[in-house]
């Protein structure tokens, strides 16, 4: 299986052995429908360079998992990052020190998620201490992961690392890439089948198209984010009109800076 292969980046996966712990992380019931695995996932790339942020490297880290077949397409709304029915967009800006490196939004019909964002903030990840190679490529990974319905493995930023980017760290060099238990809680998440497709340019379940957070009309909900908000979480739920919920988890800075 593709997941117990080994990664050309030096990324080794280990093998899933009898009596180990099983993965638990994934973000709620959320995940993508579709009719057949792999999923195969459209994402669009507003980034001002993926090279600076990995997502090529990212992607096919992601793609190790048999039940994903992500694929990287150019994206529809430059550094705005309104979502796209049935895909998910990435971008960067300079969001502000608002003290968050980065957030992922994703809106669901019940447990289906129907599109998805990822927003990146050069004025932390371009600038100052997280200026690095490391820290861009852990914080493009955790957020591509959480729309495909993976949560934390671990939330302490001071203990030692899980060797996987959905762990929270003070330290993310050895913290760049999914790991065993990512692979396998997609497996988990994934396994079962729906009756309709979610991915790759499909997708239904949308929002009204004249609410200004759906598909083309708006912006996703980065700029209220701030430190003031930081004491009420990381997971944030609007309800939107027709049923949807739009969910967005906030990768808070470490430091609190």
């Amino acid at each position: 299986m593709r997941r117990l292969l080994t990664v050309g980046v030096g990324l080794a996966l280990g093998a899933l052995v009898i009596g180990t712990a099983a993965a638990n992380h994934s973000w709620g019931n959320y995940h993508w429908a579709r009719s057949s695995n792999p999923l195969a996932l459209d994402i669009g790339s507003n980034l001002s360079s993926d090279s600076t942020y990995s997502l090529d490297g990212v992607i096919s880290d992601w793609n190790w998992s048999e039940v994903l077949s992500v694929r990287k397409v150019p994206g529809a709304h430059n550094r705005k990052c309104g979502p796209v029915s049935g895909r998910v967009e990435v971008c960067n800006d300079t969001y502000g020190n608002r003290g968050w490196l980065g957030i992922a939004q994703i809106w669901a019909s019940g447990d289906h998620i129907t599109q998805g964002t990822v927003q990146l903030n050069d004025s932390y990840l371009l600038s100052g201490g997280y200026n690095s190679p490391a820290w861009r490529r852990l914080v493009t990974c955790q957020e591509l992961g959480h729309t495909f319905g993976l949560d934390h493995q671990d939330e302490n930023f001071s203990n030692p690392n899980l060797g996987t980017c959905m762990d929270y760290t003070n330290s993310p060099d050895s913290n760049q890439h999914p790991n065993s238990h990512d692979y396998e809680q997609l497996f988990t998440i994934y396994t079962h089948l729906d009756g309709s497709s979610g991915g790759g340019g499909g997708g239904g379940g949308s929002c009204p198209p004249k609410n200004p957070h759906c598909s083309g009309n708006g912006v996703g909900n980065a700029p209220p984010f701030s430190q003031a908000s930081r004491a009420n979480g990381s997971v944030y739920v609007d309800r939107l009109p027709g049923g949807v919920k739009r969910i967005t988890h906030v990768f808070w800075t470490p430091r609190g800076d």
